[in-house]
């Protein structure tokens, strides 16, 4: 037998044992952090009934966090916590409390707060995972759609911010996370309205992370493409713009997004943004190249209109 040909053979599975096991030193390595980084720590989850949230409270309850977990459904959260205990080990996890909590109903809103800060008596991390989308012409979505929007993407974050910030200053300590889309820093056709929420929430938060930073609280950041149970089966999109937001044909996975929220956590990083190399070239365009930038965006409404008279 050839030398080459046999050495060949012994390289393969070599070179496939040495990946499996990098692979699983790293997933190791993910999960010994995300549990060192919150054992015993009062985390807060909005949204936990969402893709992303399950993925989360899984990740933090394992890792021996206290978690609050808040959404708009009571049974779905009992169901959530219920699932989590039967899929850890009691003696070393906390059963997770549970907040109705809303941003589409504001008057609501300081009910929910006293009740997360009475959970613990304080709390350590706050993950700011809620969000509504919209996708039509902006003359098409009326002044009521637009206000539900900034309630869910804008005001009720913020306001559950600053109603758990007299807490963290005093004790200074405290990290707040915002998971945003990457229509916090560019802004497409169509979604006018909800790039409007999320370039506003984003400014916020960037604004509240030089004003607390002398608390010892830090801010984080994560804007992402899309995030989705599954990246297969889309239809392909008939728009040119839209490459600047799609990662793969429906986005990212919950998986991706909570090990990246874990890291963002670890390393206490200001801002995170999970997109491939087209999106964050585009960021960059938009602010040295702005009438390029512009161009494309029209040239990929027109784009889009021809394709659908096709």
């Amino acid at each position: 037998m050839d030398p080459l040909w046999t050495t060949t053979i012994l390289l393969v599975p070599c070179v496939v044992v040495l990946t499996a096991g990098f692979f699983y030193l790293y997933g190791f390595i993910v999960g010994l952090l995300s549990k060192t980084s919150v054992r015993n720590k009062v985390v807060v989850l909005t949204d936990a009934l969402s893709g992303l949230g399950r993925e989360c409270a899984s990740v933090f309850h394992k890792g021996g966090a206290r978690l609050i977990l808040c959404g708009k459904s009571w049974e779905k959260l009992e169901e959530l916590a219920d699932h989590l205990a039967n899929a850890s080990d009691p003696t070393v996890t906390f059963p997770p409390k549970l907040v109705l909590l809303d941003f589409g109903d504001m008057e609501s809103m300081p009910e929910a707060i006293d009740e997360i800060l009475e959970c613990y008596g304080c709390l350590d991390i706050l993950i700011f995972n809620s969000s509504m989308k919209v996708k039509a012409p902006a003359q098409s979505i009326s002044l009521e759609m637009d206000k539900l929007l900034m309630d869910n993407n804008y005001f009720g974050p913020v306001t559950l911010a600053k109603g758990v910030l007299p807490s963290m200053i005093s004790r200074r300590t405290g990290h707040l996370l915002l998971v945003n889309s990457i229509q916090g820093k560019l802004a497409v056709p169509f979604r006018a309205t909800y790039a409007a929420s999320k370039h506003a929430v984003q400014a916020f938060f960037d604004s509240l992370r030089a004003e607390v930073e002398e608390y010892g609280i830090s801010v984080s950041t994560i804007n992402h493409t899309f995030i989705s149970k599954s990246a297969a089966g889309a239809a392909p999109s008939k728009s040119i713009w839209s490459l600047l937001y799609i990662k793969k044909p429906l986005g990212i996975s919950p998986d991706e997004a909570a090990t990246e929220i874990v890291k963002t956590l670890n390393n206490k990083r200001k801002e995170v943004v999970i997109a491939p190399s087209l999106p964050k070239v585009a960021i960059y365009a938009r602010s040295f190249f702005p009438n390029v930038f512009f161009a494309v965006m029209a040239a990929g409404v027109n784009n889009a209109a021809v394709a659908d008279k096709m």
